[in-house]
């Protein structure tokens, strides 16, 4: 009996001490898992250095994520993708706000906006002044406006200074030398006093008959012309009844 109830207590006793035991408590240490390399610096970099768009499975420590942002906007360029070679991925501009600099973020920002009124932007004509400005007619032709900032006149059709007296039509159909203010003014004169243009030497000149010698500083050209339609004379011209 002695022998039964040692037996039954030397089973009972471990069973009790394991019981009493507190669970094993299981910690990870950190290893070589948590490091990653970076394709481009070629670097072992922290896991939480690395930068990874939701638009592929490519991923870049941050700061060469940065340098790429960066070179993409010295050239202006606002659709920026994965580093990757052939990766057609979209880097976003919020996404990489964290890991740019403000003046990079910024930069990026005002090309963002400048390219979404490209459409509708242009620059004062005059050259002293340059500045630019937006069309937001929606739609309306607008001819005669003023610029907002050195607050002269120009055409907004032809971007140039206003030719006043002169159609755009006609105004572009003029050579770059006759589009001076001077040469568009003595254009207007012509037509109050209805003077017609030599088509030879390009001189305005009034009417003595309904053909006429044109004559030029003091001196004839020897072109003959009708005044009405400003094609060369000949015996057999006719039929102009302007």
């Amino acid at each position: 009996l002695q022998f039964q109830e040692v037996l039954m207590a030397s089973t009972i006793i471990p069973l009790s001490l394991n019981a009493k035991q507190d669970p094993v408590e299981t910690k990870t240490e950190v290893g070589e898992s948590s490091f990653c390399f970076c394709d481009i610096c070629v670097e072992r970099k922290d896991s939480d250095q690395m930068f990874k768009t939701d638009g592929c499975v490519h991923s870049y420590c941050s700061d060469c994520v940065s340098r790429h942002v960066a070179a993409k906007m010295q050239d202006s360029v606002t659709i920026i993708t994965c580093p990757a070679l052939d990766c057609k991925a979209v880097l976003e501009r919020d996404t990489c706000g964290p890991v740019i600099s403000k003046e990079v973020f910024d930069q990026w920002n005002d090309v963002l906006c400048e390219e979404l009124i490209s459409a509708s932007k242009f620059y004062c004509p005059f050259k002293d002044c340059s500045a630019m400005l937006v069309n937001d007619s929606e739609g309306e032709v607008i001819m005669e406006s003023e610029c907002s900032f050195c607050h002269r006149m120009f055409c907004a059709q032809c971007q140039v200074p206003w030719h006043p007296g002169v159609e755009c039509e006609e105004y572009q159909r003029l050579n770059e030398d006759e589009r001076g203010i001077d040469d568009l003014m003595v254009r207007d004169l012509a037509k109050e006093k209805k003077w017609s243009r030599c088509p030879n030497c390009k001189f305005y000149v009034g009417r003595t008959k309904h053909f006429l010698y044109c004559i030029s500083s003091g001196s004839r050209c020897n072109f003959q012309f009708c005044y009405g339609c400003e094609s060369e004379w000949s015996e057999n011209h006719g039929g102009c009844h302007k």
